[in-house]
């Protein structure tokens, strides 16, 4: 037993039964010991929740087909990181409406993202490659918006219900507030200063301008159709 060895597990419990029967006396079950002994190795079960997103998300770092080198274009860097997480969607859609919720520590980040380690990394290879901060953010903004809704729709057809996903687990969420670097939450700890881009720009991440948002997605759709409109008349 180790705690790596519980992550797997809660991971394959979820992929087979669905985020609303996971629990830690039944993850005890599924590894044949108590529940109770759970708690050596992750500290509640919120702690579990995130500890799985965030092995799941890691799968993107390990993926030859995504990992990328300083010199790579942002393009190619937003194509490869967009298909390493459709490709963690579909192999496990009924953990990957967890990721659609808001992280504990963080819950003002918009939109909400529980892996903290995949936001970090989507905006610091943004500005390694010369976006500005605001550029950074647009850009996560749009392409969060646009690569998890597509996604939760995939899932959807694959017989999962997000929404009853994402309700399950924002029921373990509580909000807090970035005032410090350390937040406790029922016996879990995360420090914000692992996350130095998160933390700088927590302010304008906390910022919901969801109606440009929409609106610049409705625009680009509309030419997208009009396009296709008239290449197809």
């Amino acid at each position: 037993m180790s705690r790596s060895a519980v992550l797997e597990a809660g991971i394959d419990y979820v992929d087979q039964h669905g985020l609303g029967e996971l629990s830690m006396r039944r993850l005890g079950a599924f590894l044949q010991v108590e529940g109770m002994s759970l708690y050596r190795y992750v500290r509640s079960r919120e702690e579990l929740l995130d500890a799985m997103v965030d092995r799941v998300m890691d799968q993107l770092y390990a993926d030859p087909s995504v990992l990328l080198g300083p010199g790579d274009d942002w393009d190619d860097f937003l194509r490869r990181i967009a298909t390493g997480v459709r490709r963690v969607a579909h192999t496990h859609p009924q953990l990957f409406p967890l990721v659609a919720t808001r992280h504990p520590a963080a819950p003002w980040i918009r939109p909400p993202l529980r892996s903290l380690r995949w936001v970090e990394g989507f905006l610091s290879g943004l500005l390694a490659r010369g976006f500005s901060d605001e550029a950074a953010i647009y850009a996560y903004r749009a392409f969060g918006s646009f690569l998890v809704g597509r996604l939760l729709v995939d899932v959807a057809a694959a017989g999962v219900s997000p929404g009853k996903t994402v309700a399950q687990a924002e029921q373990v969420t509580s909000g807090q507030s970035p005032d410090s670097p350390v937040e406790h939450l029922h016996g879990t700890e995360v420090d914000l200063q692992a996350f130095p881009t998160i933390t700088r720009l927590a302010d304008k991440l906390a910022v919901e301008d969801l109606g440009d948002e929409f609106d610049d997605a409705l625009e680009t759709l509309i030419t997208r159709v009009d396009q296709a409109r008239r290449a197809l008349t």
